[in-house]
Parts: C-alpha cells; structure tokens; sequence
C-alpha cells in the first residue's frame, strides 16, 4: 500500500508540474497573439513529441521531458548590423549570435515582416515575457488562499497541551526533573491540561503570540484567567526567570539562541486554524519574501549540497529540492498517518511552492530566463528615451542575441546545479516530518 501511495503521490505531482508548465507558457501565447506576434509552437516539455496539433497557425503538442516548456516566437532577435539573419561566422562565439539570430527566423513566411517579436515596443515585449512568470505567480497565490483560508495552518494556541513540573533551562534541552529543579509556576499555581487562557494580568489575550510576549515580560507575581469545564478560574503563579529560545521580530524561533526571560511552564496546544484574507495575504506576503531571500541565497547552498550528495554532510531543511525532490516529498505526503484533508492541503501547498520559485527563478535578469528578456527590453527602452532626451539618434532595438554566449554559460551554470540538486535528491533526500 506504502508504494502505491508514494507512486500515487509522484504521479499526481508530474500532472501538477504539467498543469503549472503549461499555464505558465499560455502566459507568453496569450499576450503574444494579443500583441499580432505569430507563435508557430506552444510545447509542454522537451525532447522528442509525444503529442502535437496544428490549430490555426500554431502546433500545440507534449514532449517526452517534463522539465519546462516553451512557445517559439517569430524574430526574437533583431538583424545583424548589416541586416543579415543567417549564420556566417567562423568565430565560435559570434556563431553562437548568429545561430540564435537564424534560429529566430527559420520559420519566417510572407507577412511575418510586421509580426516579429523584435518589432513590438519594449512595454509589449515585457508583458509577453512576465506574463509567463506572472501566471505561476498567480497559480502559487491561488492555491495557497485556497488552503489558507478554507482548511488552515497548525497554530499554537491558548489552551493548556501539558504542564512542565519543573523549571528547566531551555538551553539544557531535556524535558526530564531532576533533584533540584525548583516546581513550574504554572504547575505551583495548579494550571491544568485543557485550560485556555483568556487574560493575563486584567487583560484579554486572543492568540498565542500576544500570550507568549506577555509570559516573557513578567517576571513575579502574575494573574493567570483561564476557561475550564465552562467557568472562569483566575489562578496566580509567581513567574520565575528562565533561560528561553529567542526570538526574531516575527516571533519566530532562533535556533540554538536563548534568552532569560520570563517563565510560566506549559505547552500551547496547536490547532488547524483557518486563517482570515487579510492573515492568508499576510503569511503569503512572507512566503514570498522568504522565497526571495532563499533564491538569492542560492550560490551559497553549493558546498552544503555537494557535502550532502558526495559526502557525509547533513542535507539540510532549507536545501534546495528538484523536481525529482519535490515528486519524492509528494509521494511521502500521500503516506501520512493524518486526515485525507490534511494530506490534501500539504500537497497542494507543495504544489505553491514550486509555482512560487518558478515565478522567482524565472525573474532572474539572465538570459535565457524570462527575467533577461525583461531586462533587454528594459534597457532598449532606456535607451531610446535618452536618445529623445539629448536629442540623438534612435539606437534602435537591442541586440539581446549579442549577449548569448553569456546565455549558454549562464544556462551551463543551471544544468550544473540542476544535476548537483538531482544528485542530492537521490542519495541524499529533504524528508518531511
């Protein structure tokens, strides 16, 4: 059943990673077409076609690799200095300009001269190329509303899971009383499982995080108003100081940081907590950002990565995973001993994550990304505009295929990583908890 289930897991993902492939690629074709730019291919995949179909002017069709996809568009490049599309030069990095250049033209037809990519003004150009991004951006945000708000996340909240006995330093790391620890506030004040904590010292708290900072703050004689069996209880604990994890400015925990503070002695109780829009915008805000911060981290991953897959290195929680390490966590997802609809929402936020980092990924200012394209659109239209500003010439369009032997050692540099990454995931996978 194990296996079925974590092959049930892998399949369901491959379909996910199709579905995200191609509304990412019906971006570009769609503001494309809208722009008069002929598009003779939109193609899910790579390697050979499994599947094609010639509707209009364009083939639509499935290829053997799901590792990306792409829409072949008409005069990509401009023409040579000269005006010439095809290739001539014996110098290998020239012959990769002129190679691209031709590439761009080899399907042009009669007609095509006022269709060209090329052509179309830089604010065009770069809506063609973000709305792939943006479609996976809006796929990412969709779903993780979804299971924000109709399903939740676990969240601590302000009923009693357990009493501690004693008082025990954080930093020691053992949840066992020894001779000596002197007794829990909490357990002294006679605090019980089950309780919720409605106020603190006269004032009402609603959520763990306010409770929490309030705990920390106190240090002596405290008022504690808990809900049992229906009734309200005020009990008293004497909170004591104690050597607690720090926290950041989020309230999130910092590993192996601790802090003296003030100390009550119980285990909040987690729940799955539906959140509000506004509290789902939030947490999405976050996820972006953390998302950002985590591309942008991404060269300094390598020797973790390498010390994970060729030797005895931990691989870490925040490792980058693959497409083969995104199937693998899929697959252990559908076996886990929790509700169906638990096992629902953990895949599709898998699912939103991965449509996040390709939106982030593919924003990146390097050709052969969408981010380069961007940024050649961007500077031509600079460009021009200081041309019309000291009253100069019009440069022209830029010449983005001038910069692709950047392209192909940009794009060796992925391929590396990327096989680095499908390594890791192999010998070495991310596990969920």
């Amino acid at each position: 059943m194990t296996v079925l289930l974590t092959i049930l897991g892998i399949a369901l993902f491959a379909v996910g990673l199709l579905i995200s492939i191609a509304w990412h690629e019906l971006g570009h074709l769609s503001t494309a077409k809208l722009f008069g730019i002929r598009v003779p291919q939109y193609m899910v995949g790579f390697g050979p076609t499994l599947w094609s179909r010639t509707k209009g002017e364009t083939e639509y069709g499935i290829k053997a690799i799901p590792m990306g996809g792409y829409i072949r568009m008409i005069g990509m490049f401009p023409p040579g200095e000269d005006g010439r599309i095809e290739a001539r030069s014996t110098s290998p990095w020239r012959g990769m300009i002129e190679d691209a250049r031709s590439a761009a033209y080899e399907e042009l037809q009669p007609g095509d001269e006022k269709r060209l990519f090329y052509t179309r003004k830089p604010w065009k150009r770069v809506i063609v190329m973000f709305a792939g991004p943006f479609m996976n951006l809006v796929l990412a945000v969709a779903i993780f509303l979804g299971v924000a708000m109709s399903f939740g996340f676990a969240t601590q909240t302000t009923e009693v899971a357990g009493v501690q006995k004693c008082i025990i330093a954080q930093s020691e790391k053992r949840d066992t009383c020894a001779e000596g620890d002197k007794v829990s506030p909490a357990h002294a004040a006679g605090l019980k499982a089950g309780d919720r904590v409605v106020a603190f010292n006269g004032e009402p708290v609603a959520d763990w995080p306010t409770l929490s900072a309030r705990i920390r703050e106190t240090i002596g004689p405290a008022t504690v108003t808990v809900e049992r069996d229906g009734q309200r209880l005020d009990l008293e604990p004497v909170l004591e100081e104690n050597m607690v994890v720090a926290k950041d400015a989020d309230g999130e925990a910092i590993p192996d940081k601790y802090v003296p503070a003030g100390y009550l002695g119980f285990a909040a109780k987690t729940e799955i907590v539906p959140l509000s829009f506004g509290q789902s915008v939030d947490r999405m805000g976050d996820m972006i950002q953390d998302g950002a911060h985590a591309v942008v981290a991404l060269p300094g991953k390598v020797p973790d990565l390498w010390n994970a897959t060729f030797g005895d290195g931990e691989r870490k929680a925040d490792s980058p995973v693959g497409i083969v390490g995104a199937a693998r966590i899929s697959g252990e997802v559908m076996n886990l001993d929790v509700p169906t609809q638990n096992i629902v929402a953990s895949f599709l936020l898998v699912l939103a994550t991965f449509n996040l980092s390709l939106f982030l990924f593919n924003m990146l200012p390097l050709l052969p990304l969408d981010g380069g394209h961007i940024a050649g659109a961007l500077w031509e239209s600079a460009r021009r505009h200081l041309a019309r500003l000291f009253r100069r010439p019009d440069p022209g369009p830029f010449d983005v295929a001038k910069l692709m032997p950047v392209a192909y050692v940009v794009a060796g540099v992925f391929i590396c990583f990327t096989v680095l990454v499908l390594l890791a995931d192999i010998v070495n996978p991310v596990k969920i908890s």
